[in-house]
C-alpha cells in the first residue's frame, strides 16, 4: 500500500462520529455527535476539530478512509428506495419463506421478520437455469421488455435481479440488464450473478435485494460527501472500509453497497489484530462497545475470523436466524445491543432488560440533556462514579446527573423499589452479564477457551466495562491501547486494500477436477486483484485461497484454507486432508465412508497493511505482559473519586490517574479510574494497571 504522510480516518456509529488524523508521527481525533439527517456534516465538524488540533489545512489531507453505518441503518428502519425484485417464475416468494429453520424452537406463536420487499413489488419471468448452469427455459427477450414496460409507471428507483442458478450462468440476469438500460435508463440494477454469486437462492436473493434498497442511498450519500469536503478544500481520494476487513474504493462502494453493511466493527477488528500482532499474541478476544452496540470477535494467529454469511437486524432478542441474512464475506462477530445509549426497562416478569433498543445521539441518554428521559448505559455508568460529568468527550458535552437518577428513578426504581444507585447497579450487571454470555456461546461455537485468551478493549465504552468483563470471563489479561476510543477510526487506517471474489460450484472429491479447479481459482484471483488495483497499481498483492468443504448430506460447510501451490496444482488427496484437519478440529473426529463436497470457492486479493501508527512501528512492549515485576514505580493520582464496584457490591474510593501522565512501567492499583478525553478505564479492585511502552494500559490480576 502507497503510504501517506497525512491520513484520515472516519468511522460514523450509531451515537458518535469518530475522526483520527496521522500527520506523521503525530495523531489527532475528535468525537462529535452523528448527525442523522446529514451525516456527512459530522464528518465535517470532526475534520475541522483535527484539522485544528493539528494546525493544518484540511486541503493537506491525502487520503480519505471511511466505514460507517448508514447502510446497516437503512436496512434496519426500512428506509431505503423504492425497489423491485425480478426472479423466476414459481420462485417469487423465497425471501418471504425463508428457510425450515426457526430461530425459537417451541415458540407457538413466533413472528417471522417481514420481507424487505412486499409481494407487490415482486416481479417473475419465465425461465430456468440447472444446477449444472446449463439453460433448460430460454429467457426471451420481448419477455422482459414487456415486464420493463410495465414496470415503467411504478416510479422504481432501484430494480434487484436474481436468477435461480444464476451464480453458474448468468446469462439470464445479464439480459435483463440489457433492456432495463435501453427502456429504464435512470432506474438503478443490481445483479445477483455480481453482487453474490453463491449457491442457497434464499440468501443470494436477500442479499441482491438489500444491495439494490440502499444503493441510491448510498450513492446520494458519497456524492453528499464528496462534493462537501470538496467545498471544505480536500481533493484527495477517498476509500471504504468493506465488511471483510479491507479497503475499496469509492466507486466499487457505491456499485456494492451492501459490502459496507459491517464496515465499523471490521475496522474494530483490524485495530485489534494490529495490536495482537504487534504484541505476538495469538489467541485475542477483541471486544468493540460504542454507543449503540458492543462487538466481540475473536482474533487468531493475529487475524479475525471470517465468514460469507452474517444476519443484519435480528429482531428476536438478537437470536441467530431471526434477522436477514447477507450473503457476502465479512469479519464474523458476535454483535448485540449493549453500548452506551442502550436503553433499560423492567419486564413483566420484573427483571431488568436493556437493549436492543439505543437512544443514539438523538435524543441521547438521559444525562445528556438533549430531550431523553429513559435511562441508558451512560447515565448507570455516571451514577456509579465511573464518568466525570464535566469531563465526557473531551469535555464537549456535560452530563447531567440528576438526569440520570431521575430516570433510573422513574423506569427501574420505582417499579422495583429500589433507589437510582441499585437500579445503576441492576443495569450495568444485566448489560455486563449479556455480554460475557455472548462472548461465552461466541467461543463456545468455535471451540474455544477464553481462559487462554487477551482482551482488547476499544471504542468509547468499552474501557470502562472490560475490567468487569475480565472478572466474569475469567480473563487475566487485559489491553486498553492508544487511541481505544477512537479504535475502528484507527483500525481503517491499518487496513489493506483488499476484495474477496467467490463463487459456488458444485464438485465432489470423488469427481475432483484439478483442471477445472484451477481454472476456477485463477479467473476468481483475477477478479479480486482486478479491484484491488483499481484502489492501488504499484502496490505487491498476495492472495488468499479458500475453499468451503463438507461431508455429502450435510446442510453447511466448513471453509478450509489452501496454500497457492495447492491451488495452483490441486490434488485431491490434499483437499480432502486439509478438510479432515479442519473437521476434526471443529467437531472432535472425522467420518469414515462419506464422500465430501465442495460447494464454494474464494480468493481474497489483498495489500500489505500499515501494521502500526508510525511512531510506534519499532517499539516492543517492555514485557510480554502479565508480569508485574518490572513495575517502576505508582503513577501520580490526581484524585479521588467514590466508584461503585460490582463485584463487591459496594462503593469504593478509587484513584483518578491521567493517562498521559503515566510514565512507562507506572502503576495503579484498582480500584482506580484512568482518565482520557476520549473514554476512562475503570481498574476493578482485582486488578493492577500497569502503562507499556507503546502507551497502551494492561490490566492483569493484583495479587492480595
Amino acid at each position: 500500500m502507497t503510504e501517506h504522510k497525512i491520513r484520515m480516518g472516519v468511522d460514523i456509529g450509531g451515537t458518535f462520529t469518530d475522526v483520527v488524523l496521522e500527520v506523521g508521527n503525530s495523531q489527532y481525533s475528535a468525537k462529535v455527535l452523528t448527525t442523522y439527517i446529514a451525516p456527512e456534516q459530522g464528518i465535517i465538524d470532526g475534520m475541522q476539530q483535527v484539522c485544528t488540533k493539528a494546525r493544518i489545512a484540511a486541503s493537506d489531507i491525502q487520503q480519505i478512509i471511511h466505514g460507517t453505518t448508514l447502510a446497516t441503518n437503512a436496512l434496519i428502519e426500512r428506509r431505503g428506495a423504492k425497489t423491485a425484485l425480478i426472479t423466476t417464475q414459481g420462485f417469487r416468494d423465497v425471501i418471504e419463506m425463508r428457510t425450515e429453520s426457526r430461530f425459537e424452537q417451541y415458540d407457538l406463536n413466533l413472528q417471522l421478520p417481514e420481507p424487505l420487499l412486499p409481494r407487490q413489488d415482486r416481479y417473475t419471468l419465465h425461465e430456468r437455469v440447472a444446477a449444472s448452469g446449463e439453460v433448460l427455459v430460454p429467457l426471451q427477450r420481448k419477455q422482459v421488455e414487456e415486464l420493463v414496460i410495465e414496470l415503467k409507471g411504478k416510479s422504481y428507483q432501484s430494480i434487484a435481479v436474481g436468477f435461480l442458478h444464476s451464480y453458474l450462468n448468468p446469462e439470464h440476469e445479464r439480459l435483463v440488464r440489457s433492456v432495463l438500460e435501453d427502456l429504464l435508463p435512470d432506474v438503478i440494477v443490481s445483479l445477483s450473478s455480481d453482487v453474490s454469486p453463491q449457491m442457497r437462492e434464499y440468501e443470494r436473493f436477500n442479499t441482491v435485494v438489500a444491495n439494490a434498497y440502499i444503493k441510491p442511498l448510498m450513492k446520494s450519500y458519497l456524492d453528499r460527501l464528496a462534493e462537501q469536503l470538496s467545498d471544505q478544500g480536500v481533493q484527495c481520494t477517498i476509500f471504504l472500509m468493506h465488511s471483510g476487513g479491507g479497503i475499496i474504493s469509492l466507486e466499487n462502494a457505491a456499485e456494492f453497497p451492501v459490502r459496507l453493511v459491517e464496515s465499523g466493527p471490521a475496522g474494530g477488528a483490524v485495530f485489534a489484530a494490529d495490536i495482537a500482532s504487534r504484541y505476538g499474541l495469538d489467541k485475542v478476544l477483541s471486544f468493540d462497545m460504542g454507543g449503540t452496540t458492543a462487538k466481540i470477535c475473536l482474533i487468531k494467529n493475529q487475524t479475525p475470523k471470517t465468514s460469507r454469511v452474517f444476519e443484519v437486524a435480528r429482531t428476536y432478542r438478537f437470536k441467530k436466524g431471526s434477522g436477514m441474512p447477507i450473503s457476502i464475506p465479512v469479519i464474523d462477530m458476535v454483535e448485540i445491543g449493549a453500548g452506551g445509549g442502550s436503553l433499560a426497562h423492567v419486564d413483566s416478569m420484573r427483571q431488568i432488560r436493556v437493549g436492543p433498543e439505543s437512544a443514539g445521539s438523538e435524543p441521547g441518554p438521559a444525562c445528556y440533556a438533549r430531550g431523553g428521559t429513559r435511562p441508558a448505559v451512560t447515565d448507570a455508568d455516571l451514577i456509579m462514579g465511573k464518568l466525570d460529568p464535566d469531563n465526557f468527550a473531551g469535555g464537549s458535552i456535560k452530563l447531567d446527573s440528576k438526569a440520570s437518577a431521575q430516570a433510573l428513578n422513574d423506569e427501574i426504581g420505582s417499579t422495583l423499589d429500589i433507589d437510582a444507585l441499585t437500579a445503576a447497579y441492576g443495569l450495568v450487571e444485566v448489560v455486563d452479564e449479556n455480554m460475557a454470555n455472548a462472548a461465552r456461546v461466541h467461543a463456545v461455537e468455535n471451540g474455544e477457551d477464553l481462559a487462554d485468551y487477551t482482551m482488547i478493549a476499544f471504542g468509547g465504552a468499552a474501557p470502562l466495562h472490560a475490567g468487569r468483563l475480565c472478572e466474569k470471563l475469567g480473563v487475566q489479561r487485559l489491553l486498553v491501547p492508544v487511541g481505544a476510543g477512537v479504535g475502528s477510526a484507527i483500525g481503517f487506517l491499518r487496513a489493506p486494500y483488499s476484495f474477496e471474489a467467490n463463487r459456488s460450484v458444485y464438485m465432489r472429491a470423488s469427481e475432483f477436477d484439478p483442471s477445472a479447479i484451477k481454472e476456477l481459482l485463477n479467473q476468481l484471483s483475477e477478479e479480486a486483484t482486478g479491484f484491488v488495483r483499481s484502489c492501488d497499481a504499484q502496490a505487491p498483492i498476495t492472495t488468499q485461497y479458500k475453499v468451503y468443504m463438507r461431508y455429502a448430506g450435510q446442510g453447511w460447510e466448513v471453509p478450509v484454507e489452501v496454500a497457492p501451490q495447492q491451488a495452483q496444482e490441486p490434488k485431491a488427496d490434499e483437499f480432502i486432508e486439509l478438510f479432515e484437519r479442519h473437521y476434526k478440529a471443529l467437531f472432535g473426529r472425522v467420518v469414515e465412508g462419506l464422500d465430501i463436497e465442495i460447494t464454494v470457492w474464494s480468493v481474497n486479493a489483498t495489500t500489505p497493511k500499515l501494521s502500526t501508527n508510525p511512531n510506534q512501528r519499532d517499539v516492543e512492549p517492555d514485557v510480554k505482559g502479565g508480569d508485574s515485576s518490572q513495575l517502576s514505580s505508582a503513577a501520580k493520582t490526581v484524585g479521588l473519586r467514590a466508584i461503585f464496584d460490582p463485584a463487591r457490591a459496594e462503593r469504593m474510593e478509587a484513584s483518578l490517574v491521567n493517562r498521559d501522565a503515566m510514565s512507562t512501567s507506572e502503576f495503579v492499583e484498582g480500584p482506580a479510574a484512568i482518565v482520557e478525553d476520549e473514554t476512562t478505564i475503570i481498574v476493578p479492585a482485582s486488578r493492577i494497571a500497569i502503562k507499556r511502552a507503546d502507551g497502551s494500559i494492561e490490566l492483569i490480576e493484583r495479587k492480595i
